[in-house]
């Protein structure tokens, strides 16, 4: 009688959690059908070059899934198991095998499924960056954009600026770490978790739309018609070694190799060789880390006001940090800033013109559970 039992509620489990799967891939068919254009364009990009040997898709393969299909999602049962014991004391295992109902593991499953088309979405993203010196023969933008950014500083370079701040050199770890590990992190783990566990489809909808607009826009259309290599880079591709050179001083200044530097040499000799690796691709306008770290300051300050400031401080930071640290012009910087706060008021404005304002409810927070 036991046996039956549990094989009935094995049977209903399974019959939920293929329902709640399905329906979760059935309401991202618009983010699968734009990664499926995105994949034609990249395909029809690398035809015409016919430098196939520059697509980079397999090289998200192992990294990404084992932090999006493993890492991400242990450490998200973790959490949830540790704030429901913490929130809701002897009521949290109830809580927690609540959470792993059908219909929640079903939809989380859902959610892991995007992830994966985004594996793809990133490879594209790569892939057409990775295309732009062969398209341009070149990085023709670095002079305008760096007399730009000079204008806009009263004839200085941001970077020169900067680098009057005392004591900067001693944070330059803390610098590095910062813009490549904990800006990874904060962006990604972002998307995670909002494709993964976001309650509102409206809400889940507009961030994942957001994202996929900064990659395009930001990082392919925007660098593709304005292509330029960054101050870092500005010698190599200028014949003018002398306008930069600070930024390679500062960063051999550490006691250590710097990790900024070594990266960016990682990339140049990829550019050089004509390479595809993880992460290549050489573009400077607009700045992606900048446009990333506002879309998630927008988000989180629809949450409370506070998250928002703390957000737009940390938008701030990444943005004097990839000035300091060569990658980018601060006009960069502005530009991004500019096109995702456009780019998030019209989508939200969009979507509330076609009646979807009122199921916008992500943010309120879980009920507690009756005593």
């Amino acid at each position: 009688m036991f046996v039956l039992k549990m094989r009935a509620a094995s049977t209903r489990y399974v019959g939920g959690w293929l329902q709640s799967f399905i329906a979760a891939v059935r309401g991202d068919i618009w983010g699968y059908a734009i990664v499926f254009l995105y994949s034609l364009l990249c395909i029809v990009l690398l035809a015409l070059t016919g430098r196939f040997d520059l697509s980079s898709h397999e090289r998200y393969l192992g990294q990404w899934t084992y932090l999006y299909l493993f890492i991400f999602p242990l450490f998200s049962v973790v959490l949830l198991m540790m704030r429901s014991l913490l929130r809701y004391q002897l009521q949290g295992v109830r809580i927690c095998f609540r959470a792993l109902s059908s219909h929640r593991t079903g939809k989380f499953a859902g959610g892991m499924a995007m992830m994966m088309g985004l594996m793809l979405f990133i490879g594209n993203f790569t892939t057409i960056k990775n295309l732009f010196p062969v398209m341009h023969d070149g990085f023709p933008f670095d002079r305008v954009t760096a007399d730009v950014d000079q204008w806009l500083h009263f004839g200085h370079a941001p970077s020169e600026l900067l680098y009057r701040l005392p004591g900067l050199s001693l944070t330059l770890p803390f610098i590095e770490l910062n813009y490549s590990l904990l800006w990874s992190v904060f962006c990604f783990g972002g998307l995670f978790f909002t494709v993964a566990t976001a309650r509102s489809p409206l809400m889940r909808m507009r961030y994942i739309l957001m994202f996929m607009i900064v990659w395009i826009v930001c990082g392919n259309v925007l660098a593709g018609f304005f292509l330029s290599a960054g101050p870092v880079y500005y010698g190599a591709v200028t014949g003018d070694s002398e306008r930069f050179a600070h930024i390679g001083a500062f960063l051999a200044a550490g006691s250590e190799p710097s990790s900024a530097a070594m990266f960016q040499s990682y990339l140049w000799t990829l550019y050089e060789r004509g390479e595809a690796g993880f992460g290549s691709g050489i573009s400077a306008f607009p700045s992606v880390h900048v446009a990333l770290a506002t879309m998630n300051a927008l988000f989180l300050g629809e949450r409370a006001r506070w998250l928002g400031l703390l957000g737009a401080f940390y938008v701030a930071v990444i943005l004097a940090s990839s000035v300091l640290l060569g990658w980018h012009y601060a006009v960069d910087g502005y530009v991004s800033i500019a096109v995702v706060l456009l780019a998030h008021f019209a989508l939200r404005h969009w979507l509330e013109g076609r009646g979807a304002a009122g199921e916008d409810r992500y943010w309120q927070p879980a009920a507690v559970p009756a005593e």
